[in-house]
């Protein structure tokens, strides 16, 4: 009779369903028996990376930041480009970051692939790096679970269309991060990692050189910032990696300092700065710089947020061999 038979084969169908339903779901834990030393192995390589070059903390927030917001948190910003393709790396708001990033995250790679090859994805080393970096630096943990898939593509020409600019205004800001699902006090609070970190001269080049015909620099700049900023980036057009901290008070420290600066005239960027002026902006900006702990909550369920957005799983990715190649070649 065959009725028992397709009962067992639903049940059979309804156990793998489930099986593969189960298997697909991020969890913390999600390296614990495949690659137990997964954390401690990323933890050494992070620490003796910032010691020996302290720009890494931030230039890896930056990394993550630009890949997730471009098409999910898939590691597409790692891919180098070749013949065949041009990589989001390659775009112009990409190429001013910092080595130090793709450095850091090739040797996480190397290590755990003598430890566990091809169990860690580099979209998983990508999203825990930012996390242990603000942690060492001072800031908040936030969770973060794991079990991403690597992109099977990076294309440069969706770039630009998906990340902020120095020059963005506050409309085009808060329509593009809503397009993204974060409220106006998440893109207030993603942005304080600024707090750490730096910016090239020619990103705020507008802003301290013939701003105007009534002022030499953007009256919304401390008088004095901006007399030091002119003469620190005088030749910035001679020296393209002259740069600035963005916290001048404690740029290597994740802090709310950062807010502070904003209200005093101190903010670098000019998206940053408008932040401050900006009514539905504001009080976001005036409640961080009074409260480091609700800067702290919001940037951690924040990060928490952003580090799920659009992720690969199961067959939708792969787990590369190496964080700035395909497995296969694109052509």
């Amino acid at each position: 009779m065959a009725f028992p038979n397709l009962v067992l084969l639903f049940t059979l169908f309804s156990f793998l369903l489930l099986f593969r339903s189960t298997q697909s779901k991020l969890s913390a834990d999600y390296y614990n028996k495949p690659c137990s030393k997964f954390q401690n192995i990323m933890q050494t390589i992070l620490a003796e990376k910032q010691l020996s070059a302290p720009t890494t903390a931030a230039a890896t927030l930056r990394v993550f930041f630009h890949d997730c917001f471009v098409n999910g948190c898939d590691s597409s910003m790692l891919i180098a480009s070749n013949a065949f393709n041009k990589s989001e790396r390659d775009a112009n708001v990409n190429l001013s970051v910092a080595g130090d990033a793709f450095d850091l995250i090739t040797r996480v790679k190397t290590a755990l692939e003598l430890e566990c090859p091809g169990v860690v994805s580099c979209s998983d080393i990508l999203a825990v790096s930012p996390r242990d970096f603000v942690v060492m630096v001072g800031g908040p943990f936030y969770e973060v679970v794991l079990g991403r898939k690597d992109s099977r593509e990076s294309n440069l020409s969706i770039v630009d269309k998906n990340l902020p600019k120095a020059l963005t205004p506050m409309n085009e800001l808060l329509s593009l991060f809503s397009s993204k699902g974060f409220s106006a006090d998440e893109m207030v609070a993603l942005v304080g990692a600024h707090t750490v970190g730096f910016s090239h001269c020619k990103e705020f080049a507008n802003r301290i050189f013939n701003f105007s015909k009534t002022s030499e620099f953007d009256p919304a700049y401390n008088p004095v910032f901006a007399q030091g900023l002119r003469k620190l980036c005088a030749n910035y057009t001679k020296s393209p990696a002259m740069s600035a901290f963005n916290d001048v008070y404690t740029p290597g420290k994740f802090d709310n300092m950062y807010y502070k600066n904003l209200q005093n005239g101190l903010g670098l960027l000019s998206s940053d700065q408008e932040m401050v002026t900006d009514n539905r902006t504001k009080p976001f900006v005036d409640r961080f710089a009074a409260n480091e702990t609700a800067f702290f909550d919001m940037f951690a369920r924040s990060m928490e947020k952003l580090s799920v957005y659009k992720v690969k799983e199961n067959n939708d990715g792969d787990i590369r061999r190496r964080c700035d190649q395909f497995n296969t070649l694109q052509v």
